[in-house]
């Protein structure tokens, strides 16, 4: 191949390194800012759990207690909103 001869996507050296820093601190910087933005808007939508300790499993097979159907567990988890 010829010296004189450049392809589009030929970055090599620091030019390549440069750009791909970029992009990767500049996708950290949006996941961090959609993060932020999650969290904050979630904070005041928590859920209130119920202490009624019976009505808690452990979700394991190995417990002795009666596993909960998916349709009871949620009875002890009230949006405190």
């Amino acid at each position: 191949m010829n010296e004189n001869e450049r392809g589009v996507f030929k970055l090599n050296g620091i030019t390549g390194m440069l750009i791909a820093t970029v992009l990767l601190l500049t996708i950290l910087v949006v996941l961090t800012v959609n993060a932020i933005k999650v969290q904050q808007n979630e904070s005041v939508n928590f859920y209130k759990i119920n202490q009624d300790l019976n009505g808690l499993t452990s979700g394991s097979v190995f417990s002795d207690k009666k596993q909960n159907t998916p349709e009871e567990q949620n009875k002890n988890y009230m949006l405190a909103k």
